[in-house]
């Protein structure tokens, strides 16, 4: 099952990130046993994104529109709920379910680091399925990093080990200094020698800094 929800996935350019069992605490539709989440699928997003209805048409939120819609046609061919991580209050606990898959770990910044999209891990939503999937864990890409270059990438020291002083990265980036994170992508995410190897396309970072930042 999970590699064919993998190979219908691919066909909208996204990618399987991981599976979780589900407990009755997590609050999803009774009878739910497995979680599957689905995020971004590198190379080849962003331009296959942009070619959506959602993102030619101007109205606001396309990527959220768009997710919905090709998560929506993916759970009804799985027979499965689609799960959002937008749409709150209240939100879903994406952050959680995501080291539950045993492929996403939390990084020395406490941001999620993904073994394959390392600190690019973006999840667009979830399958809640009532199959019972195998969890694939691996190891935390930063086991053996021993440069770390997450802990000194920022530029104003807003997001280390002690955590993300979001206003103080607002402010930086509302200096000059600061164009190169909006246009490039946060430099953090950058420097991660895992997410270097995941091609996510500066344009795609660009509109999620956008996003952010407004």
């Amino acid at each position: 099952m999970l590699d064919r929800i993998a190979a219908g996935a691919a066909g909208h350019a996204l990618a399987v990130l991981g599976a979780c069992p589900v407990t009755a605490e997590d609050g999803l539709p009774e009878g739910t046993r497995t979680l599957v989440l689905l995020g971004p699928r590198e190379p080849g997003f962003w331009p296959r994104f942009v070619e959506s209805p959602e993102w030619q048409d101007g109205a606001p939120d396309p990527m959220d529109r768009w997710s919905r819609r090709v998560i929506e046609s993916l759970a009804r061919q799985f027979e499965a709920e689609p799960v959002f991580p937008f749409g709150g209050p209240p939100y879903w606990p994406f952050y959680g379910w995501a080291l539950r898959t045993g492929r996403s770990f939390a990084s020395p910044v406490r941001l999620l680091v993904h073994d394959e999209a390392g600190l690019y891990f973006s999840c667009r939503g979830a399958l809640a399925l009532r199959e019972v999937l195998p969890v694939q864990a691996s190891r935390s890409p930063c086991e053996g990093c021993e440069a770390q270059p997450c802990l000194t990438a920022c530029p104003p020291r807003a997001l280390t080990a002690n955590g993300y002083d979001v206003p103080a990265c607002h402010a930086f980036l509302d200096t000059a200094a600061g164009a190169d994170c909006l246009s490039r992508g946060c430099a953090v995410r950058r420097a991660c020698p895992r997410s270097q190897g995941h091609a996510r396309m500066e344009a795609q970072s660009a509109y999620h800094m956008r996003q952010f930042h407004r």
